[in-house]
């Protein structure tokens, strides 16, 4: 140990059995094998001996830190650190460094790695041949062609993910354990662009990234990444992550950081006319049903006292938006305590379609309103002319959002709406439309020009026929006068 920390190597291989013992495992310092307290090798079910040789290669040095594990089945570059990982994790280390097989990376100096780590300054550390320190990549033997790949791509993802690393692509990596538990690495893929996928999720989970320079070498190890292959799966996975996190689409990979419904503050959208209304007072009590992690509620003023009820586990975003936050299943109704109080505002945005029983809700809201207390809801429009021309054609295209997304229970028109509303005893105040969201399918570029000007022009057409082209009605209520 050091500083307390259980430290492990985890040396991924395959087919290394002309590189490993003597390009890796020998060039291991002694002060650094002390310090450390087990090297894994995780054989990747290697077509060589490889596993063999390095069972030997333990047996003649006498080497008790050193376990070789061989893999039943080929995993993939990425799955074979999944496995490592894994063994870490349930050994309880509290660090982890990444080293590999074919001698590329300098186990020389190991400590540098994982000492930001012990020092707690650091959650992951990569190893970067960009770096000028030990002469930079070209010097140490980077073929050109590669080292441009790099740039390019390294330059493409830190401007995609807003980051500022001098290298992505280094397999030299040092890792807290306690950090790793904080990834989902489960959906990740088993193939090279891993590499890729564990620092996205580390950014976003705002892992502290801390990089060092390392030397570069370049041998005559086999390389079994396709460029082409690699650099196209890095792009993929980087636009998969930026429409999930924008709720466009849902990948797998990224799938839990997938937001089902997106903040959207453009002019005329829900969200924008319904924050106006809210954020016209202060000191107000307000209870969003339906709230997700509180994106909407972070944009109330935070004079305003804020709860929050959604069947979403509470975390760190929900704890910061509300003040108080129940996790609960509005198909069974409000909370049991949001029943005996009494609000200012509650917020009903996008919630009653997706509710078994959406007048249960409507009732119990009734209750907890003051008595100048206000309801607003928001409900797409199904009479809206996108699916009238689907339906003329035969078509009703359930999607992941918009009107027919595919976890709508029930579907509204303007007429229904009121007829639901004042059958639970409310009194409508104010309806106001929204324009069918074109802004958010342009590129962000057209967003803040073209798509403003479009978005108020759709807006006029849908103040003037909303029953055709409004996209979502928003209803301003009150408890009925009796």
């Amino acid at each position: 140990m050091k500083n307390g920390k259980k430290i492990g190597i985890l040396i991924v291989a395959y087919n290394a059995i002309t590189t490993l013992t003597k390009k890796v495992l020998d060039r291991i310092p002694k002060n650094i094998y002390d310090e450390i307290d087990e090297i894994a090798v995780f054989d990747d079910a290697s077509k060589d001996d490889t596993y063999m040789l390095t069972l030997g290669y333990k047996e003649v040095h006498q080497l008790s830190k050193l376990n070789i594990y061989q893999n039943i089945k080929n995993l993939g570059y990425g799955g074979n650190q999944k496995n490592g990982f894994n063994y870490f994790k349930e050994k309880n280390f509290d660090v982890v460094v990444l080293l590999h097989g074919d001698g590329q990376y300098a186990p020389e100096i190991l400590n540098e790695m994982y000492l930001p780590i012990v020092e707690e300054k650091a959650d992951i550390v990569l190893g970067s041949r960009m770096m000028d320190k030990y002469g930079g990549a070209l010097k140490g033997g980077m073929p050109y062609y590669k080292y441009i790949g790099n740039k390019i791509l390294s330059y493409y993802e830190n401007h995609s993910l807003h980051m500022n690393l001098t290298e992505f692509h280094s397999g030299y990596r040092a890792f807290s354990v306690e950090g790793l538990r904080k990834i989902n690495l489960t959906n990740c893929s088993d193939d090279f662009h891993f590499d890729t996928q564990i620092l996205i999720k580390a950014n976003h989970k705002n892992l502290r990234i801390f990089e060092i320079p390392i030397p570069t070498f370049y041998g005559d190890e086999i390389c079994y990444v396709n460029g082409m292959k690699y650099a196209k799966n890095i792009f993929d996975t980087v636009n998969e992550y930026k429409k999930t996190i924008s709720g466009r689409s849902k990948s797998e990979t990224y799938s839990e950081f997938y937001i089902n419904y997106p903040l959207k503050l453009y002019s005329h959208s829900s969200h924008y006319q319904a924050l106006k209304i809210v954020n016209a007072k202060d000191n107000l009590k307000i209870l969003d049903i339906g709230s997700g992690q509180g994106l909407f509620a972070s944009n109330i003023s935070k004079n305003n006292y804020k709860t929050g009820v959604d069947f979403i586990p509470q975390d760190e975003l929900t704890g910061k938006n509300f003040n108080e936050y129940y996790e609960f299943d509005l198909n069974n109704g409000l909370p049991e305590k949001i029943q005996t109080e009494k609000f200012d505002y509650v917020l009903s945005l996008d919630i009653l379609d997706l509710l078994i029983d959406y007048e249960k809700i409507l009732r119990q809201i009734k209750m907890i309103l003051k008595e100048d207390g206000k309801l607003i809801i928001s409900l797409p429009n199904i009479a809206n002319i996108y699916v009238r021309l689907n339906l003329l054609i035969g078509r009703f295209p359930y999607s992941n959002r918009g009107i027919l997304d595919r976890t709508h229970l029930h579907f509204f028109t303007l007429g229904l709406i009121k007829k639901v509303l004042r059958k639970n005893g409310f009194e409508i105040i104010k309806i106001k439309v929204t324009p069918i969201p074109v802004i958010e399918i342009l590129p962000k570029f057209l967003r803040n020009n073209i798509g403003k000007l479009f978005n108020h022009l759709l807006f006029f057409i849908s103040f003037i026929f909303r029953r055709l082209f409004g996209y979502q009605f928003i209803f301003i209520c009150e408890n009925k006068k009796d």
